[in-house]
């Protein structure tokens, strides 16, 4: 089934993103609303964890009630109302590619373009989109391990797309590091919160977040130019439109209809949370980024098979950045456990994973390129 959303006369472009999936990648969770905010509409069928990446539905799932389920009708019905929805895979909507993932995810085949192109487009393309934007991601903690065939990819799925008729352009983004400050699934919640209220906004989630809200402006016609775009969505950032628009989704997705004022009082906290230190000094010269994500899993913040549940209150905050100076002082990350034996062994993990060296490394952008054919 292709959605269809004539009859609901929307006064404004179906639009929608697409991640290949990092740690910390909380975008979705802004991004929905901020467009919505600016006049998009924003119907996104996500997916849930897959390998040392984190799902948009699992972290959605933290928040009590939240359905990830509703039907065609109500599906059509938040969209029109809200602007925005976030929901799973339904069997009427790419029936066939919730089974090739879940074979995908424990087969370890993730890495096949043709495959990969398939099944993201399978979910896109039943959108009925009028534009789509990929973020393809690129570094040590990206689905495609080398930078060629993260390009390769998101050229294969730019040009399949576009030649299906749906305007889509793709941008290359870092992953050489964790893109939020957390990492997990009720800490993401948080951040993405505090990032649409004004309360907290880590500077390269901004960045990236930005990018690809102001090419959906600019493919969905909402804007003429980047500046344009950017004017408009730092708008509904600080007028609190943005955040009004996800408190209104998350409450017609069965949520709380207070989440926003309160989330903490909702979001499932850990029963542990310590700071983890490097033994020695130095700046952060590297990030196993794909470690970081599989320590998360490991805490039982991911799934290792499709029928695992997920501790939903683990997972990492306040992580260091590229570049950071790290002494006594500074920590390497909070560790959010469920006891002490999973955090001793989250420690481990983080430790090992976050390189430290004498000198500062250069520093990298957060989008590397954009793609438009």
């Amino acid at each position: 089934t292709v959605l269809d959303w004539k009859s609901l006369n929307l006064n404004g472009p179906i639009v929608d993103k697409h991640s290949t999936g990092g740690v910390g990648d909380v975008t979705s969770l802004m991004l929905g609303p901020m467009v919505a905010a600016c006049g998009g509409y924003v119907p996104m069928i996500s997916g849930r964890g897959l390998g040392h990446t984190g799902g948009t539905l699992d972290k959605l799932e933290a928040i009590p009630g939240f359905d990830i389920f509703p039907d065609d009708n109500r599906f059509r019905e938040i969209i029109q109302d809200v602007g925005v929805a976030i929901i799973g895979q339904t069997s009427s909507l790419a029936p066939a590619d919730k089974r090739f993932y879940a074979t995908r995810d424990i087969t370890a085949t993730v890495d096949s373009i043709p495959l990969i192109t398939g099944s993201i487009l399978a979910k896109k393309l039943a959108e009925g989109l009028d534009a789509l934007v990929m973020d393809v991601k690129v570094g040590s903690g990206a689905f495609m391990p080398t930078y060629e065939l993260s390009e390769a990819l998101a050229e294969a799925i730019v040009g399949v797309a576009n030649g299906a008729g749906v305007r889509t352009t793709a941008l290359l983004t870092d992953m050489n590091q964790v893109l939020a400050s957390s990492a997990g699934n009720a800490v993401e919640v948080r951040e993405a919160v505090q990032f649409l209220t004004g309360e907290y906004r880590n500077p390269r989630l901004f960045d990236v977040t930005m990018a690809l809200c102001v090419e959906m402006l600019i493919s969905g016609q909402l804007a003429k130019d980047d500046a344009e775009a950017r004017a408009k969505l730092q708008a509904v950032l600080d007028n609190g439109k943005a955040a009004e628009v996800f408190g209104r989704m998350v409450a017609a997705q069965k949520g709380p209809s207070d989440f926003v004022e309160n989330y903490d009082k909702y979001l499932p906290t850990a029963m542990l949370s310590k700071a983890v230190y490097a033994d020695t000094e130095g700046f952060i010269s590297a990030m196993d980024t794909r470690a970081l994500g599989m320590a998360v899993v490991s805490m039982g913040g991911g799934r290792r098979q499709a029928s695992d549940t997920i501790d939903y209150s683990v997972g990492f905050t306040d992580m260091a950045r590229l570049g950071d100076s790290i002494d006594g002082q500074r920590p390497l990350a909070v560790i959010h456990a469920k006891d002490e034996a999973s955090w001793q062994e989250a420690a481990k993990a983080v430790k090992a994973a976050i390189i430290l060296d004498d000198k500062a490394p250069a520093s990298t952008p957060s989008v590397y390129r954009r793609i438009t054919e």
